[in-house]
């Protein structure tokens, strides 16, 4: 099976990444703050004003260890990877059926469904673990409705109607989030989904994970041979990863918002970890976004039981695992993709 890889995350402003030998060397102000062998990596990514010698970024693609350069708050900016990997054949088979409105839809039947279900086990474990909370009756009602619209799915011919349903199950979803939040404090409430610019604190959790997460699955994609840049589910849009939005789905709920939601009611993160950007939206401070990518790296190294597989895998594996059995699809290999499900 393949062996979880680390990724390391650079927050430092100012931060210079070096090869030192078969290691990455971190360095600030010409000191050397950590070194990592480049064996354990499997990619870096780099936040705000952090740069790399052209050394190291051929070490990394030579390894097939991706370099991203992201904003100091999350925006994606550029990455460094190797040859293209995988075979051409699997890219062409990817265009065709991303041309064919009868294999859209089968595809984006398949990113819903395990988007709805994942988002419905959400909600019940909550309901399971936390059934006396104020929210409860609105999230027992959601969950009830996502069960239909799962059958509404199934029946659906089209991808229009997918992507509508798919539509009202998130209004649906992120119309009860509010009750998943036990911390009961003004500055962690939810009303609505913001994301350019996020407009609070949670808003704020939420497109920063998603963005670790986009990354993720992103790099699985590429490493299979898939352009994450054409997708089913989402439309092509330049300069947008749809294929990465289109996996991510079923990944977002169970994944994303379980580790904000633990983060916060957990009392992990408090008002003091935010602040306000010259755009009016809401940023994670220094120290606050580096708790977040710990908890994000120990999460990843948590182990589930992949349904479809039925093998235990850690969850940093699951979207390579996905982009896996997406390409197996793809070939002919499956006769549907099957979507991640978290019980």
């Amino acid at each position: 099976m393949r062996r979880l890889l680390n990724t390391l995350y650079v927050t430092t402003q100012g931060a210079y990444l070096a090869k030192d030998g078969e290691a990455v060397a971190v360095r600030v102000e010409q000191e050397t703050r950590l070194r990592v062998p480049l064996h354990g990596l499997g990619g870096v990514v780099c936040f705000g004003l952090v740069s790399a010698s052209p050394p190291l970024l051929a070490a990394c693609a030579e390894q097939d260890i991706g370099v991203s350069f992201l904003s100091e708050h999350g925006r994606f900016l550029a990455s460094v990877r190797g040859p293209v990997s995988g075979n051409v054949l699997l890219r062409r088979e990817q265009y065709r059926r991303a041309d064919q409105p009868d294999a859209r839809a089968l595809l984006c039947g398949c990113f819903v469904q395990g988007k709805i279900i994942n988002a419905r086990t959400v909600l019940r474990r909550f309901l399971r673990d936390h059934g006396d909370s104020a929210g409860a009756p609105a999230i027992a009602s959601a969950a009830s409705s996502m069960a239909d619209m799962l059958d509404r799915v199934v029946r659906a011919t089209t991808e229009e109607q997918i992507r509508g349903i798919e539509g009202e199950a998130a209004s649906l979803y992120f119309g009860v989030f509010d009750g998943l939040i036990l911390t009961r404090t003004r500055d962690f409430t939810f009303t609505t989904r913001s994301r350019r610019p996020p407009l609070d604190p949670v808003n704020c959790l939420l497109s920063f994970v998603y963005t670790l997460l986009a990354h993720d699955v992103r790099s699985a994609l590429e490493t299979v041979g898939l352009d994450p840049q054409v997708g089913f589910l989402h439309r092509d849009r330049p300069g947008r990863p749809s294929l990465a939005l289109d996996v991510m789905e079923e990944f977002r709920h169970w994944l994303a918002d379980r580790l904000v939601l633990s983060l916060v009611n957990r009392g992990q993160l408090d008002p003091k970890d935010f602040k306000r950007s010259g755009s009016g939206g809401v940023v994670l401070a220094d120290d606050a976004r580096k708790d977040v990518l710990v908890a994000w790296q120990k999460r990843k190294q948590e182990e589930v039981l992949h349904p479809f597989l039925d093998e235990r895998m850690p969850i940093g594996l699951l979207p390579h695992t996905q982009a896996m059995l997406l390409a197996r699809h793809l070939r002919g290999e499956l006769d549907a993709y099957p979507p991640f499900l978290w019980k």
